[in-house]
């Protein structure tokens, strides 16, 4: 069974009412032949996800790893500094490997609901993983313009909490299955298709 680590804040690790952070369970049920680990944890930016990388995510050796931060990055409350957001998402895409690591920029916000962040800094981290993404030749998905680009997208941003940051099931709906099909997409790339043949056949 491959393994993939979801590696981020509180949009990767929040629950919303499910027994389990929700983004891995709903990714478990669509895919039952992977194990996913959830790596995320409330408040972090990458400066503090550092300290637990190799812990969290290197130690593992898994096969996959999704990387989603930048909603603490760019909170005026937390600022990293996107020169710093790049090379620290950077160190992470390498040291993973690009082959094995999906990218995902941080979504919007209801700016009416949110003090600290602005959709027009999120765009520009947002831009910054994709510039990460093209320069390690890693996966990358764009939620920034996925969610943002929804005429409902304010609607999709309504979780428990209701603060324009920590979105609901719908939207988590939406990411699970993004990250899906970027996953299947590289099984069918050269030699990640008969590793997922050979760990099965393994047991």
């Amino acid at each position: 069974m491959l393994e993939v680590i979801c590696f981020g804040d509180s949009i990767t690790a929040r629950k919303e009412g499910y027994p389990s952070p929700i983004l891995t369970h709903k990714m478990s049920s669509k895919m039952p032949n992977y194990k996913f680990i959830n790596a995320g944890v409330s408040g972090n930016t990458t400066e503090q996800a550092m300290f637990r990388f190799n812990k969290d995510v290197l130690s593992k050796r898994p096969d996959v790893v999704t990387v989603l931060f930048g909603a603490n990055d760019s909170a005026t409350d937390k600022l990293v500094d996107i020169d710093t957001f790049k090379r620290n998402i950077s160190l992470f895409t390498k040291q993973i490997g690009p082959e094995k690591t999906i990218l995902i920029s941080p979504a919007p916000v209801d700016e009416s609901l949110q003090r600290n962040r602005t959709n027009e800094r999120l765009k520009q981290y947002a831009q910054v993983v994709q510039e990460v993404a093209e320069e390690t030749n890693s996966y990358f998905i764009d939620f920034f313009q996925i969610v943002y680009s929804k005429p409902n997208y304010k609607e999709l941003l309504v979780g428990e909490k209701n603060d324009g940051l920590h979105f609901g099931e719908a939207c988590y709906e939406l990411l699970s299955d993004v990250i899906v099909e970027k996953i299947e997409d590289m099984e069918i790339e050269d030699g990640f298709f008969k590793k997922l043949v050979d760990r099965l056949m393994r047991g």
